[in-house]
């Protein structure tokens, strides 16, 4: 038996509890029968001794000189019109008047007499010269209300199991229905079960179980299983902490409305169409999304392996990567390459300024040559100057002094308004450097691509530390002199996947602003938009709070 199948193991359960069951049933049925039968027969002797009782001829003979002799015929009469094996009419004292053996004539009856003698008709089921029977007792009373005589009414016990009997093969019919359906019943079960087990063991499908679960559980990507109502029926662990999942999410299916997920996302999930790597955004984290359709590809046949019908779609199986720390290290490669196109602009610029100095010396005329370099010296030593001692995290200087250069290369006016940090440090130094390198590039990023080509090209960049309510902050200000946001994109400019660049070649992906302000929620900041700015432009707030222990 343990070689055997679920579906086999439980056919053979229901066949023996279906055997037990109608046997059980046929047991019932037979006893109800049998005291059916009985209960008729003493119903039906119990009327044909009351009957006796009341004729007024019977009251007559028992006071008369012959009782027997008056009686004996009548009560012969009445057992072959009636049915009843015997009819017994005797005196209070038991002597018998009549019987179906007139041998017994004037004997004394056997059975039970107190009730009736106190003036009560009764049943019984007592053994008697005629052997066990059902009988009836019934006085005989006067006008007087005096017991004058009894009459017993019966029927033997065999002839009560005929009656009895009678029932039995409407019984074997029931019985053997409730059999047949049910064990139609079962092996219409296990026919399901067959299919959709494929016929294996239960130790099989435990094993299947626990490889499911350790697979789910022990996988490095988050794994939803979504149904075809758009409705979250399983996830793993992973999954739950990239997708910050409450704990009962996981307990029957839930609607993805009460996660608190963003929209682009939910609707994702929702709609349960085909997606390969698409870039998504929570909170705080960039997750890389695919997902495709799980289907049945049809229903086990009574062969194990065999594939019969239609395919049949499931649901949706859906694959979570963390991509943040890749997108980090993306905004920090990017930021090195700025500053390798920016030292690239410098050094060409300076080229063009050291062969100025060499052509000075060779026409002769070095006061004028000493002078240029001078003076191109201390511009460039200024801007440095300028930056480092105003902003006090390294990366975010490099930065914008790469920015600086990259857009004096483009042919765009870059203004820096760099409010001087404290000097011990609690400026920007205390937030993430990587974070503030993905706000600003970002922002500066999208102010040069909105400029570029217009006719005086003006960004103007503004940071400092202030007064946050009671707390520092740090405050950065992106504003440019470009075409602005329109109106209908202002409330989508911070979502996923929307540009309003999409018509540029190469461009218009919908990350940038994404990102930023994931990074900006990530440092408990806000981020604003006025899209109407003095220059005509956009301009991009943000306030970051510096930690405890930060001071203006």
């Amino acid at each position: 038996m343990r070689k055997w199948s679920l579906a086999s193991r439980l056919l053979i359960g229901q066949l023996a509890f279906i055997l037990c069951l109608s046997a059980g049933l046929s047991w019932a049925l037979y006893v109800q029968a049998e005291q059916h039968s009985y209960e008729e027969t003493a119903d039906r002797m119990l009327s044909v001794a009351e009957t006796i009782a009341a004729d007024p001829f019977v009251l007559e003979s028992v006071t008369g000189e012959d009782p027997s002799g008056a009686l004996q015929p009548y009560a012969a009469e009445v057992m072959g019109s009636a049915h009843v094996d015997f009819l017994t009419i005797m005196a209070p004292d038991r002597t018998r008047f009549t019987h179906r053996n007139e041998s017994e004539i004037g004997r004394q009856y056997i059975g039970s007499v107190d009730q009736a003698l106190a003036g009560t008709s009764f049943t019984e089921v007592y053994t008697g010269t005629l052997g066990p029977s059902v009988r009836a007792m019934v006085p005989v009373l006067d006008s007087r209300g005096e017991v004058r005589a009894l009459v017993a009414a019966g029927l033997t016990v065999d002839r009560v199991a005929i009656a009895r009997d009678a029932e039995l093969p409407g019984l074997f019919i029931i019985a053997t229905a409730a059999l047949a359906w049910g064990t139609l019943a079962s092996l219409l079960l296990t026919r399901y079960l067959r299919r959709t087990t494929q016929d294996r063991r239960p130790d099989e499908l435990a094993g299947v179980f626990a490889f499911h679960d350790a697979a789910l559980h022990s996988l490095r990507e988050g794994l939803l299983l979504i149904n075809n109502d758009g409705e979250l029926v399983l996830r793993n662990d992973q999954a739950a902490e990239l997708l910050g999942l409450p704990d009962g999410a996981a307990e029957g299916p839930t609607d993805f409305r009460g996660l608190g997920l963003p929209e682009p996302l939910a609707e994702l999930l929702r709609s349960g169409r085909t997606a390969v790597d698409e870039f998504h955004f929570t909170k705080d984290r960039i997750l890389v999304i695919s997902q495709s359709p799980a289907v049945a590809a049809g229903t086990a046949g009574a062969g194990r392996g065999r594939k019969t019908g239609e395919p049949r779609r499931l649901g949706t199986v859906t694959t979570l990567r963390d991509h943040t720390e890749v997108e980090a290290l993306t905004g920090q490669l990017q930021s090195m390459r700025t500053l390798t196109d920016a030292l690239q602009a410098q050094a060409h610029e300076h080229a063009n300024r050291l062969h100025t100095v060499v052509s000075l010396i060779e026409l002769d005329r070095p006061a004028e040559a000493l002078e240029f370099a001078t003076r191109d010296l201390e511009q460039s030593q200024q801007l440095a100057d300028d930056v480092v001692s105003a902003v006090g995290e390294p990366a975010l200087a490099a930065l914008l002094a790469g920015k600086r250069a990259q857009a004096r290369e483009r042919g765009i006016d870059l203004e820096l308004v760099l409010q001087p940090e404290p000097e011990d440090g609690t400026g920007s130094a205390l937030l993430d450097s990587g974070e503030l390198v993905t706000i600003v590039g970002n922002l500066v990023d999208n102010a040069m691509d909105a400029v570029q080509g217009l006719p005086d090209p003006h960004i103007t960049v503004h940071l400092a530390v202030v007064d946050d309510g009671g707390r520092p902050g740090f405050r950065l200000c992106v504003q440019d002199s470009g075409p602005g946001v329109p109106v209908e994109a202002r409330q989508r400019i911070f979502e996923q996947g929307f540009s309003t660049k999409a018509s540029l070649p190469g461009t218009g992906r919908g990350f940038g602003l994404a990102l930023v302000n994931q990074a900006v929620l990530r440092l408990g900041g806000t981020l604003q938009l006025d899209p109407t700015a003095e220059s005509g432009g956009a301009r991009f707030t943000v306030l970051l709070p510096l930690p405890e222990g930060a001071h203006r």
